[in-house]
């Protein structure tokens, strides 16, 4: 789902045409390679017993059907001149004679981008001669997400957060009764994290109770509900005016977890003030100091925007300038920066090779930012509520049925 917003995030700034179509009965195009047998369909009669078919195409309820389609329009769109991300197979390209054609697959739901109109009615006639698609017009809804589009950018909607000091893993409550009504409320809600960053650090906390929840995660659940409730309209813009540059935020909550004292990382990546990236994580290993954890969360951001910047060079757009990454610890920086290992940062080599590598090739700067500067902050920790209000519109979330 980040490639989505990337390719949103630079058609807004590109001011890029955005369309979609769909395809009627997709798994039904696909061309069979196994052989695969099926029983006799009801009602059908031979004169042969213990006679089978045999599929020359691919079905609904195979499991090889998603393949089968994925290749058939794969080659589809590489005859037309695309070409496939290796970063994203999901990506298709084209660069030629000033047109860039950019699209996105989900299953049979296409996102169709470009800079000339008339490309995209060529390539849509290709398609409909491939197969039997349904033109969706321009792009307002794409897997349940609201896309609306004004001279400021692309917003995207879905239609809090955790008190302070929480004591979730903690709990000794009654296990709930129903546990399924649990986890089919944090799924939805994990959905919603797409479009809602905020959200990002309470659901990665509920989530981790889904085995045996309890009363007191069930009544933080519906506490994030009712802050939903109280925003319904809430979303991230991506902006028009952006200098398509990346910029990283990284933080981490050192030893947070009571049970295991694991840290929890927490990035976020911009491009220019969009923001196209974000997670909430526990980190795989305990980390001996804070210093250690920092380090560990700038690895991850580093190894994301190297990533993200991949993705940037096949839409068409380079990055000559080291991609920035903001941290709260001057420690981290300074084992960035520091050529020499010693007893702090020997067990942590592997990270710090791979950091420093991207820092002495100038791919990434690290800048210091202070502790409520830090955006970050937001993805590894319950905040006071005005310090979490001030952050939202700082993360470029606003809210799109907000009175003017």
């Amino acid at each position: 789902m980040v490639t989505v917003q990337i390719v949103l995030a630079v058609a807004a700034s590109k001011s890029w045409e955005l369309h979609q179509m769909d395809v009627h009965n997709a798994f039904l195009h696909g061309d069979l390679h196994d052989e695969v047998f099926i029983r006799m369909p009801p009602g059908f009669s031979v004169s042969t017993p213990n006679m089978v078919c045999k599929l020359r195409k691919s079905l609904y309820g195979l499991k090889q059907a998603p393949r089968c389609w994925f290749t058939k329009l794969s080659h589809a769109l590489i005859s037309y001149g695309f070409q496939q991300s290796c970063l994203d197979h999901s990506l298709f390209t084209l660069h030629q004679e000033g047109v860039q054609l950019v699209v996105l697959i989900y299953v049979d739901d296409l996102i169709i981008a470009c800079n000339v109109s008339s490309a995209i009615k060529r390539f849509k006639a290709y398609l409909n001669e491939c197969f039997h698609m349904k033109d969706l017009g321009k792009l307002k809804y794409f897997l349940g997400i609201e896309v609306a589009r004004n001279p400021t950018g692309i917003f995207l909607c879905q239609r809090t957060p955790l008190e302070q000091n929480h004591h979730l893993s903690l709990a000794t409550g009654a296990l709930l009764a129903n546990p399924e009504r649990y986890r089919r409320l944090v799924g939805r809600l994990i959905y919603l994290c797409f479009t809602r960053p905020e959200l990002s650090f309470s659901v990665h906390t509920l989530s981790q109770f889904m085995q045996e929840p309890r009363i007191e995660h069930w009544e933080a659940a519906l506490r994030v509900v009712r802050f939903l409730k109280g925003n319904p309209g809430q979303g991230i813009l991506l902006s028009r005016n952006c200098d398509l540059q990346l910029h990283g935020w990284c933080d981490s909550d050192w030893a947070s977890c009571p049970l295991t004292r694991r840290s929890v990382t927490g990035w976020l990546v911009q491009l220019g003030q969009s923001p196209i990236s974000w997670k909430t994580k526990k980190q795989q290993t305990v980390s001996r100091s804070s210093a250690e954890a920092e380090y560990r969360s700038m690895a991850t951001t580093t190894c994301e925007l190297k990533w993200l910047k991949g993705i940037l060079s096949n839409l068409g757009i380079t990055h000559t300038k080291p991609m920035i990454i903001h941290c709260d610890s001057q420690a981290a920086l300074h084992i960035a920066k520091n050529p020499v290992f010693h007893e702090r940062t020997k067990h942590i080599e592997v990270d710090c090779h791979f950091v420093r590598d991207e820092v002495f090739r100038h791919n990434i700067l690290s800048t210091y930012v202070s502790t409520t500067g830090q955006l970050a902050d937001i993805f590894t920790k319950a905040l006071e509520k005005p310090q979490f209000e001030s952050f939202l519109g700082k993360l470029g979330i606003i809210n799109l049925h907000a009175p003017t």
